[in-house]
């Protein structure tokens, strides 16, 4: 099937009514950044900087955003728009205009497919201990605790069990994602995100005027020459890269496949990108410089940062519950915008698969993120270990090869110069197919090398 028919059979099956799509181009823009920033930017990136030299790693870091973002997003993007499906029909198209055969890629494409399922069963426990420390913040059961003992000895009894708030979590989200994508994904990411980066960039401002946060400030911005030299530093601004931009084969293709065919990928991309990056920048300028008023090490680095060290801190900071209960907030939006990203690839396939009805194949999705989320909580870290080291980037590394190598050429450059006055340079087929996916099987080989070592 040519490109043409392609199109005319995409836009007659949105004409039809058969696909959601967005309702405008912020509304896309707004719930790609919202999928990109979560737990990736709040939780592990300031972790990342503390640990690798504060500027040392950001420069690396910014480094691999700039590379990822102008050809794996771009990329991901296109490959949805243009087969008007998730990566199970799009990666199965590939194959079939290829090769006259669409079922070794749709075998192949349940495999972003199985690890979106997967990456959002482990996010929603995660976003139970967030929810259960919103509650505990707006209660003032968080002021009672004295020290970091008890902020540590409250993450491990909620990280055991927390039924309650992980159920809730995932109430919430199973109830946005059946409004399906204008009605619900869209308009909850249209509230969701400018809160988020308003309470954060007011958590900011505040820290900046506390005694004592000059020091972290500094760090952050501090670069060491000498720490460059260190391949641990380059090797995990890769990784963080590659994992906040949210390139995993499946949720960014799948966002892309809502997208109309007179959107501006590149620029949609570029934006994602950026404001993906200062939700991580912005969530270091809260996190180190609250360390650095407390006199805390600021290169602990490590997950304690945000569930027992920040809160320790800030409790003890003038205006402290107020505090807690924003910064709560606002991880609770970005934890609920990245996990309806997740889930959205598995209940479109189901749709695709069974032609079911959405909110049957929210509610089938809905209740086996409910049911396997609480049997893996107690391994939840070991379950979100095997889906980023392996199950993500191995999603990510299909989806470049079918797009950028198996897809040809010519289709891969119409498809992404859709709607653009100007095509993209010469150097955007080159360094996709060659760096892009190169870069993807290296995340991939060191994540498995790094997994088995640790």
């Amino acid at each position: 099937m040519s490109s043409e028919e392609n199109t005319k059979k995409a836009e007659e099956s949105r004409q039809s009514g058969q696909r959601d799509s967005w309702n405008s181009k912020w509304g896309f823009i707004v719930s790609c950044i919202g999928s990109a920033v979560g737990m990736g930017n709040i939780w592990l990136f300031p972790a990342r900087v503390s640990a690798y030299g504060g500027g040392t790693f950001l420069l690396p870091y910014i480094i691999f955003v700039v590379i990822i973002g102008s050809t794996g997003v771009i990329g991901e993007m296109s490959f949805g728009r243009a087969a008007r499906s998730g990566p199970v029909d799009a990666f199965g198209k590939a194959t079939g205009m290829r090769f006259g055969r669409e079922k070794p890629g749709k075998f192949l494409g349940l495999i972003p497919v199985l690890g979106s399922l997967a990456m959002a069963i482990g996010y929603s426990v995660i976003m139970g201990w967030i929810f259960k420390y919103l509650a505990g913040s707006v209660d003032g059961s968080l002021m009672g605790l004295s020290s970091v003992e008890g902020f540590s000895s409250l993450f491990g009894e909620i990280s055991s069990s927390n039924v309650l708030w992980q159920v809730v979590g995932m109430v919430i989200t199973i109830g946005i994602l059946a409004f399906g994508i204008g009605k619900g994904i869209e308009k909850a990411n249209k509230i969701m995100m400018p809160l988020f980066y308003l309470l954060f960039i007011g958590l900011a401002v505040y820290l900046l005027f506390v005694p004592g946060s000059l020091a972290g400030y500094e760090y952050i911005f501090r670069l060491e020459p000498e720490g460059l030299l260190d391949p641990m530093v380059w090797v995990f601004a890769l990784g963080q890269a590659f994992f906040s931009l949210s390139i995993a084969g499946n949720g960014t293709l799948i966002y892309g496949s809502y997208l109309s065919r007179k959107s501006n990928v590149p620029a949609d991309a570029r934006m994602v990108a950026i404001f993906d990056t200062c939700a991580a920048v912005l969530a270091a300028l809260v996190i180190l410089p609250a360390m650095a008023v407390a006199g805390e090490t600021l290169d602990a680095g490590g997950p304690g940062l945000m569930f027992i060290y920040l809160p320790n801190v800030l409790k003890d900071i003038p205006g402290g519950g107020v505090l807690l209960t924003i910064f709560f907030i606002a991880v609770a939006f970005a934890a609920l915008t990245s996990l309806i990203n997740l889930f959205e690839a598995p209940i479109a396939t189901l749709q695709e698969f069974f032609h079911l009805k959405r909110p049957v194949a929210v509610a089938i999705i809905g209740l086996t993120g409910i049911v396997v989320g609480l049997l893996i909580a107690p391994i939840v870290s070991q379950w979100m270990d095997v889906c980023s080291i392996y199950i993500c980037p191995l999603g990510a590394l299909l989806a470049g090869v079918f797009f950028f190598w198996v897809c040809r050429k010519e289709y891969v450059l119409e498809e992404v110069n859709l709607a653009r006055k100007k095509p993209l340079g010469k150097w955007f087929y080159p360094l996709a197919k060659y760096v892009f996916c190169g870069v993807t099987l290296l995340v991939l080989i060191l994540g498995a090398v790094l997994g088995s070592i640790g």
